[in-house]
């Protein structure tokens, strides 16, 4: 199991759709990296920084941040609370 540290918290992206809503179908190659994701676990924080976010929130994260790593045959992205800009309900 993966823990974060601090005010890091593990994502796994959501996959995004292949079909554009006017019925285009996308390849692989000319999608853009999703930018939802599910929260996998959450670091405690720091005494400077309050976690906002919790496991299993739907959040958009900025679009090229994070550490991404692979564990036990999955992908997930490291970030830190600030590259997440919303939570989607």
């Amino acid at each position: 199991m993966i823990k974060p540290l601090a005010d890091r918290v593990l994502i796994k992206m959501v996959e995004s759709e292949e079909t554009t809503k006017s019925g285009i179908i996308l390849s692989s190659g000319s999608k853009e990296k999703p930018q939802i994701a599910e929260v996998v676990a959450v670091g405690p924080g720091t005494e400077e920084v309050k976690m906002n976010i919790k496991k299993g929130d739907k959040v958009i994260i900025n679009k090229y941040s994070g550490t991404e790593v692979k564990y036990e045959g999955t992908e997930y992205t490291i970030v830190k609370q600030e590259d997440i800009l919303a939570i989607v309900e």
